[in-house]
């Protein structure tokens, strides 16, 4: 399938590969002396595919948002490669980056402190615009309109500033601007987790109407498990800056094979009492904490709340908390990271 662009719909846009990105700790007041890491994200792979949503999935503080940050280079990666279009984003810098950005856009979490309350609608939305020499005068302003119309809004707000906005369409403003400079990849940082139930539907039917008028790609970051089923074609599950499964939807939500994965799934509510009642049976409880991810564990980085562990060294003799498991592909398009499933487990 080919795209008005003359580009392949299905042809890999964004690859990324051993991505990490570690935050110093340092000691002293004066004479600052490094003594350890912060490793937020450590060591993704994983490739976007043009025209397709790509759901990154899991608990508080694993590392989501900084991988989507990573990507676009708002934080310059520890180590890795992130290559768009066939482009190494981690070598571009000044006037190449700047307008790299022009096909990379950001739509943020909290629409309350993503826009500038000094700013009207108009210069939030058409300040892209200017920056990247598209549109000035007239001509931006009757494109701010335009994309005000797109996104739902009234044309004629353009002159009322942000507090005068409810958080949808706050939201709603935020992603006029991701939209202004036509990118081909959008991240969505938890773009609906911070609005009331009652509008969230709207503004994930918005984007996926937005994906299909435009031919958007989108990393969409979340972790509410129902919201990523139905906006993504791909879900990656992460878990203390590392993936542990990464696979289509439909196959993670009917056969899940991580015990990570199996916890995160299991606690996901159903509309029906009887399954639930016997799904009730075999919901896993995870012990213990999330380990600081500036002491991850040397193994696995679930190896301290994992159900398998167990198992997998009576049944293999590994020991999970000093062996860290390969991120490998055990069924076509199904890649997981856990000594049960490694290749050579795998009948």
């Amino acid at each position: 399938m080919t795209t008005t662009n003359g580009k392949q719909k299905n042809d890999v846009l964004l690859r990324v590969k051993d991505l990490k990105m570690y935050f110093p700790i340092t000691q002293g007041i004066i004479f600052q002396r490094h003594i350890g890491d912060i490793k937020a994200v450590d060591g993704l792979s994983f490739e976007v595919k043009r025209g397709e949503t790509l759901g990154l999935v899991g608990e508080s503080g694993c590392g989501k948002s900084t991988t989507g940050r990573a990507i676009l280079q708002l934080y310059r990666p520890t180590a890795g490669s992130v290559q768009f279009e066939n482009t190494e984003l981690t070598s571009l810098k000044g006037e190449a980056m700047r307008k790299m950005r022009r096909n990379m856009q950001m739509i943020f979490q909290d629409p309350y402190a993503s826009l500038n309350p000094r700013m009207t609608v108009g210069n939030i939305i058409g300040e892209p615009l200017e920056v990247h020499n598209i549109a000035g005068g007239k001509e931006r302003r009757e494109r701010v309109k335009e994309l005000l119309e797109v996104v739902g809004l009234n044309p004629y707000f353009i002159n009322r500033y942000p507090h005068e906005f409810s958080g949808g369409q706050r939201q709603r403003i935020g992603i006029a601007r991701a939209l202004a400079v036509q990118p081909d990849f959008i991240v969505c940082d938890e773009p609906i987790s911070a609005l009331d139930v009652s509008i969230q539907a709207q503004v994930i039917n918005l984007l996926e109407k937005l994906q299909e008028e435009f031919n958007l790609t989108y990393l969409f970051i979340a972790h509410d498990l129902a919201v990523v089923r139905h906006i993504s074609n791909r879900v990656a599950v992460m878990y203390l800056g590392k993936i542990m499964e990464l696979t289509d939807r439909d196959t993670l939500y009917r056969n899940p094979l991580h015990p990570y994965t199996q916890a995160l799934l299991s606690a996901v509510p159903i509309p029906d009492p009887v399954a639930e009642a016997e799904r009730e049976k075999r919901r896993v409880i995870l012990q213990g904490d999330v380990p600081s991810p500036a002491n991850p564990p040397k193994g696995c980085n679930f190896c301290t709340r994992c159900p398998a562990r167990e198992r997998v060294m009576r049944e293999y003799g590994i020991d999970c908390a000093q062996i860290e498991p390969k991120f490998a592909e055990v069924e076509p398009d199904h890649w997981v990271a856990c000594h049960l499933y490694t290749p050579s487990r795998v009948n």
